[in-house]
């Protein structure tokens, strides 16, 4: 067990994520002395493993405790740990609204992108799907149509996605942006979806928005 827990330890921690479906990855999901083994190994160095059933991968992070320790008090600590400004947070933030709130619907109606109107009376029965099957991509121009400008204009626009592809929220191809393999594991569903689904995101973008205003104005 030790040498299969350093494995997949060392790969957490040198790749960043790891796919639910890896045969360790899934050892830890379904072997309940090995996930037991693997939190403690985790917890001796500061981190926690990250994980939920409506993800495609496993990651670390890490523990609420350590995060001041390891970033410090900087300007950007004190909102996220990630190193964005609140454009590309707002940014992040519209982009897991896009992607991930429909996506976890579908996953939890057990229907795919498409088969939405479609009732399974034994859909409950099936296990949960991952991938493009139900996280249907996004168009990288409709968005910045819609939201380019409360965003910063086409070069923080520019420069902020391509900062949360580095960080693997999000996956761009042909001018489509995929979920990324941390977009369903670095932020709370639990948390952000209610706010969300209230209203929230039309404030962040307000917030953003008015910011850039000032920022303008100073200039």
């Amino acid at each position: 067990m030790d040498q299969a827990l350093n494995i997949l330890v060392a790969r957490l921690l040198a790749q960043r994520f790891v796919l639910r479906k890896d045969p360790l990855a899934r050892r830890a999901l379904i072997d309940e002395a090995f996930r037991e083994s693997l939190e403690h190994r985790l917890a001796d160095c500061g981190l926690q493993l990250l994980e939920n059933p409506y993800a495609e991968h496993i990651a670390v992070a890490l523990q609420p405790q350590m995060e001041e320790w390891v970033f410090g008090e900087g300007e950007n600590w004190l909102s996220n740990n990630m190193g964005l400004p609140r454009d590309g947070i707002a940014l992040l933030v519209v982009v897991w609204a896009l992607i991930i709130l429909p996506k976890r619907e579908r996953q939890i109606a057990r229907v795919e992108v498409g088969n939405e109107d479609q009732s399974d009376m034994f859909g409950a029965e099936k296990p949960i799907e991952h991938g493009e099957g139900v996280a249907q991509g996004i168009s990288e121009d409709a968005l910045y149509a819609d939201f380019g400008k409360v965003l910063g204009g086409k070069m923080r626009f520019a420069t902020n996605l391509a900062q949360l592809s580095k960080l693997g929220f999000v996956v761009r191809r042909n001018r489509m942006i995929h979920e990324g393999p941390l977009l369903d594991l670095m932020i709370d569903y639990a948390k952000l979806a209610p706010r969300i689904i209230n209203g929230a995101l039309a404030d962040i973008l307000q917030l953003t928005d008015t910011q850039i205003i000032a920022e303008t104005e100073e200039n």
